[in-house]
């Protein structure tokens, strides 16, 4: 596999771009990135729920977030439970209409894990790399922004999103296309978190990677046979976390363009983290050290 124009063993704590970066990956295929999962398929969310949201969290965030709530649909134990947001979107002239029965709920989002009130939304508000980009540097801060390639669970996507927002990440980048979406599931799985946290896509995981990282913003690609520890790599400076797929891991291609792999050595019998767990543990490493250089 042909090595990137910027590869190494890891910039250590400190240290910055300019100087010599001995060593390399081991040639021999892809490493497949913390929290894979052999074989997965991309998971079913049940009917097309891009336009849905469901859960107290989710409808309450839906309210509060960049969306439009077109219509709230619960049971009165559901309406009752989220009384004063049901409230403010009444004054909005939002629809609320009360169900019989949780099947009917059951049916609109396919699942029965709604807890009594799915809210209709608007679509989605994707964004571009560079609004991510723009928006950290408008704040005075370094960028982090995990690329998440060929993530197609929705509950992996959502839990990423709700480490982003507990860290104040900048955001998430995710292909357009071999993806999970920001479905119900996804929102629900976020906690509501992804009504908040911005979501960037790009039709070449890779060369978006390639286009945008230079000496102040590196790419970290979390793999199994990576060679720099998590905590050897200066996040100060602005941060693209790679998170590879569920099976295969990080693709060649997209692997080829980061700048360092970075390991979670393991302990235990279990072979790999769950992808959103690796993801945690980078943010908040990213936050310790960020925090630290401020001091």
């Amino acid at each position: 596999m042909p090595e990137g124009p910027r590869r190494g063993s890891g910039r250590p704590k400190g240290a910055r771009p300019g100087g010599g970066r001995p060593g390399g990956r081991p040639g021999g295929g892809a490493p497949r990135e913390f929290g894979s999962s052999r074989g997965a398929a991309p998971a079913d969310d049940g009917p097309d729920t891009e336009r849905l949201v469901y859960g107290r969290h989710p409808v309450r965030e839906a309210a509060r977030g960049r969306r439009d709530v077109l219509a709230v649909h619960g049971t009165p134990r559901g309406l009752e439970d989220l009384a004063e947001t049901v409230a403010e979107l009444r004054t909005r002239g939002v629809s609320i209409r009360t169900v019989d029965h949780p099947s009917e709920l059951d049916a609109l989002v396919g699942t029965s894990d709604h807890q009594g009130v799915v809210a209709d939304v608007g679509p989605f508000p994707y964004v571009g790399l560079d609004e991510l980009l723009n928006r950290a540097r408008a704040a005075g801060e370094a960028p982090l922004i995990f690329c998440l390639d060929q993530v197609t669970d929705p509950h992996n996507l959502g839990a990423i999103a709700r480490v982003a927002d507990a860290a104040g990440a900048t955001g998430l980048l995710v292909p357009e296309h071999r993806s999970a979406r920001v479905t119900a599931a996804a929102v629900k799985a976020s906690a509501g978190a992804l009504e908040h946290v911005l979501v960037a896509r790009c039709t070449n995981l890779a060369n978006e990677i390639e286009r945008v990282k230079g000496p102040n913003l590196w790419a970290y690609a979390a793999t199994e046979r990576g060679k720099a520890e998590w905590t050897q790599v200066d996040l100060v400076d602005g941060a693209l976390i790679v998170l590879g797929a569920e099976g295969p891991g990080i693709r060649p291609r997209v692997l080829s363009v980061c700048d360092v792999e970075v390991q979670i050595p393991m302990a235990g019998g279990v072979a790999s983290l769950n992808v959103a767990t690796v993801s945690a543990v980078l943010a908040f490493e990213a936050v310790r050290q960020r925090r630290a250089a401020a001091r």
